[in-house]
């Protein structure tokens, strides 16, 4: 193998995994403490919301593209072609975007334990809410 087409092929392995961006934040929700005992057996403390995001990034795509589509298209004109196909097709490729979202909800038990249970894509409880937890999990008091 020529070593311009492995180089190429080096690049196109190690360049790809630079092309997206992870980011992640987190809201959290709190209660005041009751003025009275809690009710048996627990209240919601906290809620945390939690985004996760991914970013595609079509300028490293489009960079890592052009250099890999010049040297792919060889000399001369050929070479620019080859550079400005490979930046639009590596620009379209790592463009894109997705998130997540996650809930953890905190319970402080009237006992004073506490445990964190999490929900994907929605809450369905809020701070100061009263819980009790039974075998078919965590519901409303």
């Amino acid at each position: 193998m020529k070593p311009i087409k492995l180089f190429t092929l080096m690049l196109i392995f190690t360049g790809a995994a630079g092309c997206v961006t992870t980011s992640t934040t987190s809201t959290t929700w709190t209660a005041q403490p009751p003025a009275a005992e809690w009710a048996r057996p627990g209240r919601v403390d906290w809620v945390r919301e939690v985004v996760e995001r991914q970013e595609g990034n079509p300028v490293g795509g489009a960079i890592a593209g052009a250099i890999i589509g010049g040297l792919i298209g060889g000399h001369g004109p050929a070479a620019v072609v080859g550079a400005v196909g490979g930046a639009a097709v590596g620009a379209a490729a790592s463009s894109g975007y997705s998130e997540s979202r996650s809930y953890e909800v905190f319970v402080r038990y009237d006992d004073g334990g506490y445990q964190t249970f999490v929900w994907s894509g929605y809450s369905p409880f809020r701070p100061g809410e009263f819980v009790v937890l039974t075998p078919r999990g965590l519901m409303r008091r």
